[in-house]
């Protein structure tokens, strides 16, 4: 009787001690998922001057919102839009949406 006490005694053991290392798996596994999320990284220099941008000061292409430095930079944006969204973006900046003009 002794033996067949002892031998299911390891029995719940090894399943207390398996579902132990199980639950220890599954949280890194858990916090790798959250960590690898894609951050969205935001324009905060201006693509011409790599001047901090003024919101006050954009252009709209496509969609989207390219933040200039000041006034200057605009022109030099509308002559080629989609090279500076193509450079913000191989930068991995997330450029903003564009919003639609409100009718009056």
């Amino acid at each position: 009787m002794n033996v067949r006490n002892w031998m299911l005694a390891c029995a719940v053991t090894a399943q207390l001690t398996t579902a132990a290392f199980a639950a220890d798996k599954t949280e890194p596994a858990q916090a790798a998922a959250t960590t690898n999320a894609v951050a969205v990284k935001a324009q905060t220099l201006c693509p011409v001057m790599k001047g901090p941008i003024d919101k006050s000061q954009f252009v709209d292409f496509d969609g989207k919102r390219i933040y200039v430095c000041c006034g200057g930079c605009i022109a030099k944006i509308k002559k080629d839009p989609a090279k500076y969204v193509k450079q913000l973006e191989a930068e991995g900046i997330t450029l903003d949406k564009a919003e639609a003009l409100k009718a009056k």
